[in-house]
């Protein structure tokens, strides 16, 4: 997956990091590398209960929507 990563200085020095995809998922490094970094962990953290979803029962159509 790819998503587009805002990184914004912060007032303390270091950078807030956002995914405008996946609300409310920020994170923050005192470092561009840290702040990446952590991004990551809250964008698979985010996702996590996704792979969680049941699997469709028997019969159900499954279907991908491109906007």
């Amino acid at each position: 997956m790819t998503f587009k990563i805002i990184l914004e200085p912060s007032e303390d020095g270091g950078y807030t990091a956002l995914v405008p995809a996946l609300p409310g998922c920020i994170s923050e490094g005192d470092t561009e590398e840290e702040a990446l970094a952590n991004i990551r962990e809250a964008i698979r953290l985010y996702l996590e209960p996704l792979q969680d979803d049941p699997e469709p029962a028997a019969g159900a159509l499954v279907k991908e929507l491109v906007l």
